[in-house]
């Protein structure tokens, strides 16, 4: 039996010109019945902390987290996925930058706009305003990134920015590093304190 990686792989060669029906036979195989289409791999990360932390198992439920490299591709995504494609329920997490091309590719692929959570800035941003700076900093200390991050705040860009845009920009400095703090950032969180966003996209599923 396929899973949820195969069927990722063969989505991924369908929007790239490749063949439909792997795609097709995987998600009827997986009883794939919604599509979480996410820019990124740490909004992935995100996504996938919440989950585990509420013992939610996605891919049991039928939802596919659908990492696309970019909101510029949402509308090839929902196109392949949505109603007219795969018939899959979509749903999606962006940042308010690019709410825009959600909206647009979500009304093409005749899927509801209410199905669309929208982040102020990004999503490291709220969960950094949710936790508070003080908590994101003994996370740092913790992962050994503090030499790091207050070598980052001494350069001369960082210099009186407000401290939650400097974690915010530090998270983007080093590969990899924004996905590994997606998914420690929400496992921090209280239970009280998720960013609505976040909160909102996962209790729709």
């Amino acid at each position: 039996m396929a899973d949820l990686r195969e069927f990722l792989a063969a989505v991924d060669d369908w929007a790239a010109g490749g063949p439909e029906e792997p795609a097709r036979a995987h998600a009827v195989s997986l009883g794939v019945r919604t599509a979480v289409l996410l820019e990124g791999r740490s909004d992935l990360a995100a996504v996938e902390a919440l989950a585990a932390r509420r013992g939610r198992d996605l891919a049991a439920e039928g939802v596919c987290n659908v990492p696309m490299g970019g909101a510029m591709s949402v509308g090839r995504y929902a196109r392949l996925l949505g109603p007219a494609g795969l018939g899959l329920r979509l749903t999606g997490l962006c940042d308010e930058g690019e709410r825009d091309f959600y909206e647009r590719a979500f009304v093409r692929a005749q899927a509801p706009l209410r199905d669309i959570h929208v982040c102020g800035a990004d999503l490291e941003d709220e969960l950094i305003r949710a936790l508070g700076t003080a908590e994101v900093e003994e996370i740092f200390r913790a992962e050994g990134d503090l030499r790091a991050w207050q070598s980052f705040q001494r350069q001369p860009a960082q210099e009186g920015r407000p401290r939650h845009l400097q974690m915010r920009r530090f998270l983007g400095t080093k590969k990899g590093r924004k996905i590994h703090y997606g998914r420690l950032l929400v496992e921090a969180l209280p239970p009280d304190r998720t960013p609505p966003p976040l909160d909102d996209l996962l209790t729709s599923l």
